[in-house]
């Protein structure tokens, strides 16, 4: 595995000229490297957030807008009545409270300064570029608007957290009305299994009434904006029937893409394990891959205050990084604390209830939306004690609520980072990680006195009588028993392993006590499985070895699968031919390999294959993937697997001869020509989002790409299940504490949103080769790659 690194240029910086803004207490030194990573020497807490707000919407400002009205509601104002139904779902699940300095101190005993300094540094840009808004970016010019003002409100904002289940469990639900219970436990995997049996799937309520369009609102303030001059199927007040099921395969893709991909890989060794002799960590954030990235690297630093990595630019902190004292990363954990319920309304006043034996109220709020083109529109928001209503049969006389833990207090996803970021020992980040409750996340630790650790995180609600993954009735019987201690979730500490790897993997248990508080699906194993290859060898690791493995091509799958077709003999030629390729295969989906992408297609058509020959053609819309694991047990005993006996060896042959069928329709005949990552084949090409809106010029200045890519789903470096790679990496970090100056990162396409900076679309190309820059942390060391140094002033005037 080839490994690049940027040319390191000891520059000499330009200096620009002090800048005056209304809000700071002091000077304020900033030192943009040559990646476009700003270094923000601050003297006091207040001035340090500001700073970095102020600097965030200077260089993602569209991407900030677009975080304001999503969490405001606001969206259709710009956009039109096609976005009302997202502001009704983000108003109906809008946390809201009455002590907001409370819930803003949970996440850092100075949270409420920070969060409000952090929110004046952004406005203070907002200000200032309002007077000139010839420079705004192009968004701006393009949708004849202004950015607005933030508020403290916008910051802890839960519409862009990693939720959890809710759309799984009403598809469980109608799965076990249209297949039954045991069908889906054979094509689904929970697990880990309780000793006693298989997760309780009973449905207490009408699973035909589970078939109507229930999370419609919640399913809307959840979905990426998207900008398009003809898209008419976006609208809520669509009577075309046809649209409105295109409309909703599209949305269950999406919702799909980012239940199969969106995860993340972390792992830290100890010092017996690493060369140095200092422990050493990886994380790399898998999500969907976007221009601007959703990432967005910052060093802060201030008296209490040393910390370099990466957020998103909407928050103030570090989410992933290191201090003085330690390095850590986060990868998703499992955690369920999301459940449907369904109430019996009252046939006199749907208002009502039925809980307990009685009826009891529904609690309503009125909310006026603006609405671009037309007059505002008010509505009436329901909620049941355990939540918004998401949707009402009035005929069945039935309502629909979401309980949510994520709308509690302290539930502001990523913003407890901030305790992380000074702690000073595994002791302080484990007690710190007490406080993080959405979303939910493995997080790990290393440090130079020796120590790495792992506290699994998040809010887990205590079911004591049901497993949570299917709808309950709201009428008393199905009721959370608190929240579990984030204490008593899954931790270690300086395994005797000597490493610990968490890859969005089942870690728990079988016989851990509160089984039904997480969650019963994980990601397949096999990127931890890889990982743990590498690191259990007797070699001791480097940081290009990291960086090798978070590159690493390796399909654990295939090792199953080819194997299987390794004997088999076919009478068409090209299959033929193409057996030869997988007989001779390393398992690497390489970008140059030709056997990586007969392998793909023939993977590909085994799932559509297995997915044929188990799922009923009326329940594929709420099973629209099957595990690997169960691929994997069929293709190895065919007999356990299925109702029916199956040809295994005949449908092995089949899907890798509709493999070389479908390579040849669109690569060509050549067998020879059909390497893996290729424009037409594996690449990734990334779209602005307003690409639709500009003319041919400008799109060609906003979107980058194609570039040849390898992987796929199942490999350390995700790429996700398509040909263009829209989930994966696109934040890196290799630390080794021995010297924090030695660590190494990349952020693509860059730093900047604006398509006029070098930092738009910089890191794009090394990113594609899977390469890294030096993330220094000494400010010697800083100085020598800075390419721009200012002085933010304080002044009592705002001036461009």
């Amino acid at each position: 595995m080839r490994l690049l690194f940027v040319l390191v240029l000891l520059t000499t910086a330009s200096y620009a000229q002090p800048l005056t803004v209304k809000g700071l207490n002091q000077p304020v030194e900033v030192l943009r490297d040559q990646w476009g990573v700003n270094h923000i020497y601050a003297k006091n807490e207040h001035d340090l957030f500001f700073a970095q707000g102020y600097l965030a919407a200077q260089d993602r400002l569209f991407q900030l807008e677009l975080w304001r009205r999503q969490a405001t509601g606001t969206v259709a104002e710009l956009l039109g009545p096609q976005e009302l139904k997202r502001d009704i779902g983000t108003r109906l699940f809008k946390f809201r409270t009455t002590n907001l300095d409370a819930e803003l101190n949970h996440y850092h005993p100075h949270g409420s300064l920070i969060v409000r300094a952090f929110v004046a540094g952004i406005n203070a840009y907002v200000t200032q570029i309002n007077q000139t808004p010839e420079k705004l970016p192009f968004e701006f010019k393009t949708l004849n608007t202004r950015p607005g003002l933030w508020t403290p409100e916008v910051v802890i904002s839960r519409h862009q957290g990693l939720l959890s289940n809710i759309r799984d469990e009403l598809n469980y639900g109608r799965l076990v009305h249209l297949i039954g219970a045991d069908s889906l436990r054979m094509l689904q995997w929970f697990h880990p299994k309780t000793k006693a049996n298989d997760p309780d799937l009973t449905l207490h309520v009408d699973g035909k009434g589970l078939m109507q369009p229930i999370l419609e609102l919640y399913e809307a303030f959840r979905l990426p904006i998207r900008f398009s001059k003809s898209d008419k199927s976006m609208g809520v007040t669509m009577e075309d029937e046809a649209l409105r099921q295109q409309r909703q395969q599209e949305i269950d893709a999406w919702f799909e893409a980012e239940k199969q991909f969106v995860g993340s890989n972390n792992w830290v060794v100890s010092g017996s394990k690493s060369a140095s002799g200092y422990p050493m960590l990886a994380n790399d954030p898998h999500r969907a891959q976007s221009v601007p990235s959703l990432r967005y690297w910052a060093h802060l630093n201030a008296p209490g205050w040393n910390v370099i990595g990466a957020g998103e630019p909407t928050l103030p902190g570090i989410s992933i990084g290191h201090n003085d004292y330690g390095a850590w990363g986060l990868t998703i954990f499992d955690t369920d604390n999301e459940d449907l319920y369904v109430y019996e309304t009252n046939p006199a006043n749907p208002n009502q209830y039925r809980y307990k034996g009685r009826w009891e109220p529904m609690r309503t709020l009125r909310e006026t939306i603006p609405v671009k083109g037309q007059s505002a529109q008010t509505v009436t928001l329901k909620y049941t004690r355990h939540g918004p209503v998401v949707f009402e049969d009035g005929k069945a006389h039935r309502a629909y609520a979401v309980r949510a833990g994520w709308r509690e207090p302290g539930c502001s996803p990523y913003l407890a980072s901030l305790r992380m970021n000074q702690a000073r020992s595994w002791a302080e980040f484990r007690q710190a990680c007490l406080a993080s409750r959405v979303p939910g996340e493995n997080m790990v630790w290393a440090d130079p006195k020796g120590n790495i650790g792992w506290q699994a995180v998040g809010l887990a609600p205590v079911r004591k009588n049901w497993t949570g993954l299917v709808p309950v009735p709201g009428d008393g019987r199905f009721e959370w028993s608190g929240y579990l201690p984030i204490a008593q979730l899954p931790h270690s500490e300086n395994p005797a392993s000597g490493y610990i790897v968490t890859a969005n993997n089942n870690l728990t248990p079988v016989d851990f006590l509160h089984r039904n508080a997480i969650g019963w699906v994980w990601a397949g194993p096999s990127r931890a499985q890889r990982i743990e290859e590498v690191l259990a060898d007797s070699r001791r690791k480097t940081l290009p070895d990291f960086m090798r493995l978070q590159a690493d091509y390796v399909a654990l799958p295939a090792r199953t699968l080819v194997p299987l077709l390794e004997p088999l003999a076919s009478e068409d030629v090209p299959t033929e031919q193409a057996l030869a390729y997988l007989r001779k295969w390393n398992y690497e989906l390489a970008p140059s390999s030709v056997a990586a992408a007969i392998y793909v297609g023939f993977e590909t058509a085994l799932r559509r294959a297995f997915a044929d020959l188990t799922i009923p053609a009326d329940a594929r819309p709420y099973l629209r993937s099957i595990p690997t694991k169960r691929i994997l047990d069929w293709a190895v005993s065919p007999q356990l697997a299925l109702n029916r006996p199956i040809g295994r060896d005949s449908l092995l042959l089949a899907c890798l001869t509709q493999s070389v069928q479908e390579l040849s329709g669109r690569l060509g005949p050549d067998m020879e020509t059909w390497v893996y990552g290729q424009r037409r084949n594996k690449h990734i090409t990334l779209t602005n989002a307003l690409s639709e809106l500009v003319g041919e010029e400008q799109r060609r200045r906003i979107n980058l790409g194609p570039v040849a890519r390898g992987g796929y789903s199942e490999t350390v470096n995700v790429t996700g299940g398509g040909l263009n790679q829209e989930h994966g990496a696109t934040f890196r970090i290799v630390v080794d504490t021995e010297d924090w100056d030695r660590t190494m990162g990349i952020n693509s396409p860059g730093q900047s949103a604006n398509p006029d900076s070098p930092h738009y679309r910089d890191l794009f190309p090394l990113w594609a080769e899977n390469g890294y820059f030096p993330v220094f942390f000494s400010k010697k060391k800083i100085e020598q790659v800075t390419e721009l140094k200012q002085v933010l002033r304080p002044g009592a005037t705002i001036r461009p």
